[in-house]
């Protein structure tokens, strides 16, 4: 990256004296406002809306995710594995108090949530002021297979976590780019997956899929009410791609806000 200046210096010492160095002034920057306000209302049309009031049959992971931020009332800690619904999750989740989510961050490891979401209920739970409080891992069905064996975990030490898995049967950060910049090449993306409601079955959870829009609101609620553990996959759509995004290599101003 080219610099105009370069500082090397200790952050703190950096900021101090340039503080000092002259008296800050505040400029007027309705230029920029007005540039983020187009900025915002482009994403909502052309990427909130489409995501929570879609206009096809298939469900869409944002539906999901915003289902169980209106059903648990922004009060569960939302944990997350790595993927496509790391990105919603973090975009359509809500939240009433602070460290409700949990995330590996970028360059994170599929297979990361589970059992985060199991330490996070654990540590929950040794603290008065947060015992009882929901734990919802949610995972892509590429991350769940890398560490779905720890549900017996879950059982074994009656740690009540709710998993829900947004199954769009690819791996679907790489598909994504496959897709809009390899014109639908996919290779090592498509998934043939095991029937998770069995496996969670086979594990003593209680489990359901969901494949239908009018079937989601009473499946999220029961999943949030089972006292104990219990597992919902959700059937997203298989081309369902995260936007806004910034092409590799591009900068903020080629910004691109659907396929």
């Amino acid at each position: 990256m080219r610099t105009d200046l370069a500082i090397v210096a200790d952050a703190r010492e950096a900021v101090e004296a340039i503080l000092k160095a002259g008296t800050m002034t505040r400029k007027a920057r309705a230029e920029w406002f007005d540039l983020a306000a187009g900025h915002a209302k482009a994403e909502l049309d052309k990427v909130i809306s489409r995501q929570l009031h879609p206009n096809r049959e298939e469900l869409t992971m944002g539906e999901a995710i915003a289902a169980v931020a209106q059903e648990s009332e922004g009060e569960a800690v939302i944990v997350t594995d790595v993927g496509q619904h790391q990105m919603m999750a973090a975009r359509y989740s809500t939240y009433k108090h602070t460290r409700s989510l949990i995330t590996s961050g970028g360059l994170g490891t599929m297979g990361y949530g589970l059992p985060a979401a199991i330490g996070a209920k654990v540590a929950l739970e040794e603290n008065p002021a947060t015992a009882g409080r929901d734990v919802v891992v949610f995972l892509g069905d590429g991350g769940f297979q890398m560490t779905m064996q720890e549900l017996g975990t879950m059982i074994h030490w009656g740690i009540p976590v709710k998993v829900v898995v947004l199954n769009n049967s690819f791996l679907g950060m790489v598909r994504q780019w496959q897709q809009l910049f390899m014109e639908r090449r996919y290779n090592a993306t498509e998934l043939v997956n095991p029937d998770f409601v069995k496996i969670a079955e086979a594990y003593g959870i209680p489990a359901q899929r969901v494949t239908k829009r009018f079937e989601l609101q009473e499946a999220v609620q029961t999943l949030l009410k089972t006292d104990g553990p219990c597992f919902l996959e959700v059937i997203v759509g298989k081309e369902d791609n995260v936007f806004p995004m910034i092409p590799g290599g591009a900068s903020l101003d080629d910004l691109i806000y659907t396929e």
